[in-house]
């Protein structure tokens, strides 16, 4: 069988939707502080039987049916996906880190997967209607189950949440991402158990004690003789194959072969994606390049696929029962983010870098929704306790990023692009000097903010007069503190002509930020900045050549030559 040129080209259409809807809504999220994942999931939701499945029936089914050859492709598009992430995130991974914090990582993952388990098992086992047991239903393999699905983590969510707080290469990020790897394999290790138990089969065929042996031979392997492998095969691929494709192709190979070998032993694809990443981030022979290259290629294209086709795969309204989902939400969440915190504490972090710990490590994200789909279709559990596991799973994600960024006290993360007010963007197209061009931005800030003119102008000046603010590449950035403004605004100006503002390299400025922030935060005028002079300065902006018709082309313009 194969796809007809009208199935590919619904399939292609399709595929564009999710992509495009999906980074829209992820921007959207991270515009609002949210992980990027969250608006991708959402994006599925929408686009799934829960909403555009209910008003329009008929568009859902075209674009993304439930069964048939299109289905099993676009599966098998976001199995792909997922793998490569998780490669991507394990060259992010510092081997180092989390060998030094070996202890840790093992008393947080074990206390991660004992308190939720034995609490999650205990509920369901004595009170199997709260979790909506069918009649005829075994109870002790349902509360295997549920106590498993309680119990694991998401590492791609939580890689994917760390990597959107820039705390992935931290310290403590590392124990976060050390302690979900070692929670998901125990976690799916428990999970290939029950299936075992329950008679519903391994495909394998494998025993229990081979799947767990032969996983943890695999990752010592992987992090032991196959990292030193590539360590001496690296240099060899880079010197015989061109660049950058050789390494890209040897990367992605081994990836799918190491996905492959989990599989095959009974645990999920994504961990040996994850080991492959491991060892090849972890020799200097993997350029930094090369490495964004990939991350930027799965970011972009792989990771918002998967994410959104979560949201394809259940109608959350049809199946939706409050009693089961918020049994789940308060046993779950209570479960891990004491048994991590509690672990984490005991093992000497502190009070609040042990709470981020556990809310960290309580985001479920795909790895619940994965092991729900298993379950659901070997028959161990319905449809409403399947969209209980997709609630969960959205809702601890969600709360993950938002809890970790208040409790480590993370600042939000921003670029001045933010601050930019569209309706101050301005061409001074006649010859003027630098004060004039001041009364033209302040005139056109004061519309957008209300501060009067000569607030504003008078402000700046003084503040020019002081000291010039002409950058290097053409760029100035006259700035004033003022006393009742709420937040900080940048107005915008371009200028063919020229203007000088006494930059350091004594070329004349043709582009003009001028920047207001509040009297009371120095640190956030401070940083804006000193970003402006670092976006310029690293993208090799040359201010000379950028001649856009309005704000939009001026935004892209500025992306376009490496800006923020």
């Amino acid at each position: 069988m194969k796809l007809s040129p009208n199935e590919l080209a619904i399939m292609f259409l399709s595929l564009g939707i999710l992509l495009f809807t999906a980074k829209l809504f992820g921007e959207i999220a991270k515009k609002y502080g949210q992980p990027s994942v969250l608006g991708e999931i959402l994006a599925g939701i929408i686009l799934g039987p829960t909403v555009l499945g209910f008003f329009a029936p008929s568009v859902t089914d075209f674009l993304f049916p439930a069964e048939g050859l299109r289905k099993v492709v676009m599966d098998s598009i976001a199995t792909i996906s997922i793998v490569l992430f998780l490669l991507v995130a394990g060259m992010e991974a510092d081997i180092g880190t989390i060998r030094k914090q070996g202890k840790q990582v093992f008393s947080i993952g074990i206390s991660g997967i004992v308190v939720p388990f034995a609490m999650g098992f205990a509920v369901t086992y004595f009170f199997p209607g709260l979790f909506g047991m069918e009649a005829g239903s075994e109870a002790l393999f349902f509360a295997l189950f549920i106590a498993t699905a309680l119990a694991i983590s998401a590492l791609p969510v939580i890689a994917k949440t760390l990597m959107d707080l820039n705390y992935y290469k931290s310290e403590l990020g590392m124990l976060i991402v050390a302690s979900a790897i070692f929670n998901d394999i125990v976690g799916w290790m428990m999970f290939a158990a029950v299936l075992s138990l329950a008679g519903k089969g391994d495909v394998n065929h494998m025993p229990i004690y081979v799947t767990i042996t032969l996983t943890l031979l695999f990752t010592f392997f992987m992090i032991t003789v196959m990292r030193r492998l590539i360590h001496k095969i690296l240099p060899w691929v880079q010197a015989h194959f061109s660049w950058p494709e050789g390494i890209l192709a040897f990367s992605l190979a081994l990836t799918m072969i190491g996905a492959a070998a989990t599989e095959m032993i009974g645990i999920h694809a994504i961990f040996g994606a994850f080991l492959v990443g491991l060892a090849l981030g972890d020799t200097h022979h993997f350029r930094e390049k090369t490495r964004t290259i990939i991350e930027q290629f799965v970011s972009a294209f792989f990771a918002p696929l998967f994410f959104a086709s979560i949201g394809l795969n259940v109608n959350f309204v049809a199946n939706f029962d409050f009693t089961i989902t918020a049994v789940f939400l308060v046993i779950g969440t209570i479960g891990k983010v004491v048994g991590c915190s509690a672990a984490a504490r005991f093992s000497g972090e502190g009070k609040r870098e042990s709470l981020a710990i556990g809310f960290a490590m309580n985001a479920r994200g795909a790895m619940e929704i994965i092991l729900g789909l298993v379950a659901l279709n070997f028959g161990l559990i319905n449809e409403k306790v399947f969209v209980a596991l997709v609630i969960l799973a959205i809702s601890t994600s969600m709360l993950s990023g938002p809890a970790m960024k208040k409790l480590l006290k993370l600042k939000k993360s921003f670029n001045f692009r933010d601050f930019l007010e569209p309706k101050a963007f301005v061409f001074i197209d006649q010859p003027v000097d630098k004060y004039k061009a001041i009364d033209i931005l302040s005139d056109s800030l004061s519309i957008c903010t209300g501060e009067h003119f000569r607030t504003i102008r008078n402000a700046v000046a003084e503040r020019e007069s002081i000291m010039p603010t002409g950058l290097k590449n053409g760029v100035a950035i006259p700035h004033a503190r003022l006393k009742h403004l709420k937040k900080p605004v940048i107005a915008t100006g371009i200028t063919t002509h020229g203007i000088d503002f006494g930059s350091t390299d004594g070329h004349p400025a043709h582009c003009i930020f001028l920047i207001l922030t509040p009297a009371d935060d120095n640190i956030i005028q401070l940083e804006i900045l000193a970003e402006i002079a670092r976006t310029f300065k690293e993208s090799g902006f040359d201010s000379k050549t950028v001649k856009p018709v309005n704000y939009t082309e001026f935004l892209s313009m500025i992306k376009s030559n490496g800006g923020a």
